[in-house]
């Protein structure tokens, strides 16, 4: 609750967007053995300083993705975040919920926009299908927390 009008929850009534709200953290499912995910996902926890996002390897062995109502396929064929109202978002959904989170909606705002959002939708599948190869083949070493990548020419 607010403690300045303990009748209102907190985040309530915000209304602005970039406005990092103060509510049960985001769920994140990613994919650790991906390099682009990974390194993403260390970036962002950098920026996750007030702990709005509780984030799951889903390939940690003790990861049971049954616990949370979702399949193992599902999750590697896509991001997957369970927000703090118990929805489940997939894809660039889940990416714009969790940069709301974060405070970095303005990165992400125009994935809302009508012809990028689709088209967004369209290359994220792509790339969501296709990361770990991707990823392996422009990766020249991955290991102790960071990735660096060449380009292949």
């Amino acid at each position: 609750m607010n403690r300045s009008n303990p009748q209102v929850p907190l985040g309530v009534g915000l209304g602005r967007t970039n406005h990092v709200e103060r509510q049960s953290p985001i769920r994140l499912f990613y994919d650790g053995q991906c390099p682009f995910c990974r390194r993403e996902a260390e970036w962002l926890k950098r920026r996750d300083r007030n702990g709005r996002i509780l984030w799951v390897d889903i390939n940690d062995p003790v990861f049971d993705p049954a616990d949370y109502g979702l399949t193992g396929d599902a999750l590697r064929a896509a991001l997957h975040a369970i927000l703090p109202d118990g929805r489940v978002v997939r894809g660039v959904d889940a990416i714009q919920q969790l940069y709301r989170a974060l405070g970095l909606s303005w990165l992400v705002a125009p994935l809302s926009w009508p012809g990028i959002r689709w088209m967004a939708g369209l290359l994220y599948g792509l790339f969501a299908r296709y990361r770990v190869p991707i990823g392996k083949m422009l990766s020249r070493r991955c290991g102790g927390g960071s990735c660096s990548f060449r380009l292949l020419v």
